[in-house]
């Protein structure tokens, strides 16, 4: 049985060279400098993985230049966008000034290039259907709380996560809602093997005719991001810096794929 998702690649040897090459530069640079890192530093990097999002989807739907198309398909996007944050913090860092509003900043206006361009591409095929996605943004907000508030007061200590806990838990929350509705409301298939396990498993129930399948999908991302953050707490206690970047690692595999998932929807329509 496959583990990966469907179109997982690595890109050409030249590619493969360059992502490499960079981010083994950006390690050795990260390491020596040793710039500040907190859990606002590592907040900070939310608009960078919305950007990574945007530039994903821009290489689903063939919208990238041929000679940069290969930097956008999986896993190599995650390479690209880890290279080019690396270089904007090592580049603030050496003029002194590597702050989390000075690191979210370039992130934040290239995530908003992305997005509008993507924006307008949809416009321009007719096919721009922001409704759904609106809805999927809009559950996974309010669910959101509903669950940091479950899981606190099962828990009392994870209340140590913070701010990167209640983000953690919306990302998956944003990626589970928009998975469902994908599935249940627009047609799209789930690329992510064990994702289809639990899929294939609400479909095999008796309720799948009435509420689909999603619901279960939902659920499950729920409760592990739930779990795993009320696990990381204590770490994010007892090692701030190691527990925010294992809490930011947390956040990003659900922000990725759920932002992923809004702007495709967006942009193609049901």
């Amino acid at each position: 049985m496959a583990i990966l998702p469907e179109g997982f690649a690595l890109p050409p040897l030249p590619y493969l060279v360059v992502l490499v090459t960079g981010l083994v530069g950006v390690g050795v640079g990260l390491f020596r400098r040793r710039p500040s890192v907190s859990a606002e530093h590592v907040l900070a990097l939310v608009p960078w993985m919305v950007s990574g999002s945007a530039f994903h989807v821009f290489f689903v739907v063939g919208l990238l230049p041929p000679v940069v198309e290969p930097f956008g398909g999986t896993p190599a996007v995650y390479l690209t966008v880890a290279i080019l944050a690396g270089v904007a913090v090592l580049g603030l860092d050496a003029f002194g000034d590597a702050s989390p509003r000075n690191i979210a900043l370039p992130g934040i206006v290239l995530a908003g290039v992305l997005v509008v361009l993507a924006l307008g591409s949809g416009l321009a095929a007719g096919t721009l259907s922001p409704l759904w996605p609106t809805v999927a943004l809009v559950v996974a907000a309010l669910v959101t709380p509903v669950v940091w508030r479950l899981v606190t007061r099962l828990d009392p200590e994870a209340k140590a996560a913070g701010a990167l806990g209640v983000v953690a838990i919306f990302a998956h929350a944003l990626d589970g809602v928009s998975t469902a509705i994908g599935v249940d409301v627009l047609g799209f298939g789930e690329r992510t093997p064990l994702s289809r396990i639990i899929l294939e498993a609400a479909g095999a129930l008796p309720t799948a005719d009435i509420i689909g399948v999603g619901w279960l999908f939902v659920l499950v991302k729920l409760a592990v991001a739930g779990l795993v953050v009320a696990l990381l707490a204590d770490y994010v206690r007892e090692e701030p810096t190691e527990g925010a970047v294992l809490l930011g690692f947390v956040a990003a595999v659900g922000l990725g794929p759920g932002v992923h998932n809004l702007l495709l929807f967006t942009i193609v329509g049901a």
